[in-house]
């Protein structure tokens, strides 16, 4: 009986730790198929966006891809998002989040996050635009990166290369200027920019992990 006891001791310690291990695993989603632009959509100089070779590319006249799919019908408000970035020297871009579609213009909506290595903006990669900037070089131009924002709430932090750069708390009653009014934290879809015709960012490995 003390045998048999053990066993089912050990049994239930091994059950509970895969509970937890399961419980504390993130689902992610593919945002991307690696093949087309099924599930995004962009207005504007909808040429700035091809795909080649599994990525996506963003090169040409300024131009915003909105992920525009199934998934919690391209509304997110928690979220862990993840991408694989390169840039190439010169280049300028960013990932949105909690915007919505426009036809063209800069995004008036939600926030961007800076993908930026060696462009003339000092705002660097990783940056909360105009809110919680880096100025630091992170990553080289040439090298593909991961970018991750994570929303959770009022919080938002961004990682590149697994290293947290930005963790920004956004304050009740928030006061933004009038050229950033629709830079706060509600719920919405992604966003990455086409910046100019000189700028050449690829972009693959589009993931969301949705949060409580």
């Amino acid at each position: 009986m003390r045998r048999v006891s053990y066993l089912l001791t050990i049994a239930g310690c091994l059950l509970a730790g895969a509970a937890v291990a399961q419980k504390g695993s993130k689902k992610w989603i593919s945002l991307f198929d690696g093949k087309s632009l099924t599930g995004w959509k962009v207005g504007e100089n909808a040429a700035t966006f091809s795909v080649d070779s599994g990525r996506i590319v963003a090169h040409g006249n300024v131009a915003h891809l909105f992920y525009d799919g199934p998934v919690q019908d391209h509304n997110f408000k928690n979220f862990h998002f993840r991408a694989d970035v390169m840039t190439t020297p010169g280049s300028n871009s960013g990932i949105y989040f909690h915007t919505a579609y426009q036809e063209g213009g800069w995004p008036k909506k939600g926030y961007e996050v800076q993908v930026n290595n060696s462009h003339t903006d000092w705002r660097r990669t990783g940056s909360l635009y105009a809110v919680d900037d880096v100025k630091d070089v992170l990553v080289k131009d040439n090298v593909w990166f991961t970018e991750e924002i994570i929303v959770q709430d009022k919080k938002v932090t961004v990682k590149v290369n697994g290293k947290t750069v930005v963790e920004y708390t956004e304050p009740e009653n928030a006061q933004r200027p009038a050229d950033m009014n629709g830079r706060f934290l509600s719920s919405g879809t992604f966003a990455l920019q086409g910046h100019d015709p000189d700028s050449k960012v690829y972009y693959k490995n589009i993931q969301v992990s949705i949060l409580p």
